[in-house]
């Protein structure tokens, strides 16, 4: 299957899915595969158990892990997409190191709602060897992603968020320093709007009514109230506790039109710098908005000093 849209010049998966290679290293795989109307091999992407084994393809072809699952009914993510953003931050962070994209584990990484697919620190790691700490509210997401590392035997972080109203505090301690954080928040502002939305999603499918979601998701990953901006707002106003302990806060923002609110709020929280990236992927383009409390001039101190 090939992507409608261009995906980042060093995404994998830019070129579409090589199920020739996909099938040979997950052979369970073969049994969800059926043909597109040009013959071309494909999967059902409704079909929330064919979505979920070729992920688990990917990230054992392209990712080196050699098993991951997820608990029923926990956000299913499509990988291609997913790694756009790691790879876009990547950027971020070249452009405050003299063009040069920083590897290894020295350099920090806070994924703020990692969930249980852990998916944002798996390609992440792999791709740049980055060092990941995962947050989360959800015990059970927790738990899912301790078992990934477990299985797959990496080293990545894991916190807990025990109080709802709260983004980065309470798992940022004193003596941690991030290079960038990185969130895909709930952008829905209720119950009722998420299954709204569901619906919508099911009916441009032209398959009627229905409440299920071909990638799953758990209330706390697909809304909160006051929906994504409150949700942004809230992590900007957090953020200015955390301005020396972080180079780059990003999150990712579902809705173009949430962007002018978002670039009021961050000009009042007195930022040094805001940016927003586009990305495109598959039929639609999403973006991230990032922002920074440090100065142009000692960004490439931070990416060097933080973290040793």
């Amino acid at each position: 299957m090939a992507n409608k849209a261009k995906l980042h010049p060093r995404n994998q998966h830019a070129e579409g899915y090589d199920f020739v290679r996909l099938v040979a290293q997950t052979p369970e795989l073969a049994a969800y595969t059926i043909s597109n109307p040009l013959g071309q091999p494909t999967i059902d992407f409704q079909d929330v158990g064919a979505v979920r084994m070729l992920n688990r393809a990917l990230l054992k072809t392209h990712y080196n892990i050699d098993f991951w699952d997820i608990p029923d009914g926990y956000l299913c993510p499509p990988i291609p997409g997913r790694v756009d953003y790691i790879h876009y931050l990547a950027d971020l962070l070249a452009d405050s190191n003299h063009q040069d994209i920083p590897r290894g584990r020295n350099i920090k990484a806070l994924d703020i709602g990692t969930g249980a697919s852990l998916v944002y620190p798996l390609t992440g790691q792999s791709e740049y060897g980055w060092h990941f700490t995962g947050v989360d509210i959800d015990a059970a997401a927790i738990k899912s992603a301790e078992q990934l590392c477990d299985f797959n035997q990496l080293k990545i972080t894991l916190r807990r968020q025990n109080r709802r109203e709260n983004i980065f505090k309470g798992v940022i301690q004193p003596r941690d320093a991030f290079h960038i954080t990185l969130c895909n928040p709930p952008f829905h502002a209720s119950i009722d709007k998420a299954a709204k939305g569901t619906q919508r999603k099911w009916g441009n499918l032209g398959k009627g009514h229905s409440s299920k979601r071909n990638f799953g998701g758990q209330n706390a990953e697909l809304w909160c109230p006051g929906g994504e901006i409150k949700f942004i707002a809230t992590m900007v106003e957090e953020s200015r506790e955390f301005a020396d302990q972080c180079l780059w806060f990003t999150s990712l923002v579902s809705k173009r039109d949430n962007l002018q609110p978002l670039q009021r709020i961050l000009a009042k929280a007195k930022v040094a710098d805001i940016k927003i990236v586009d990305m495109a992927q598959g039929q639609k383009t999403s973006r991230f908005i990032a922002w920074t409390y440090t100065k142009k001039d000692q960004r490439a101190s931070f990416v060097k000093n933080a973290g040793t």
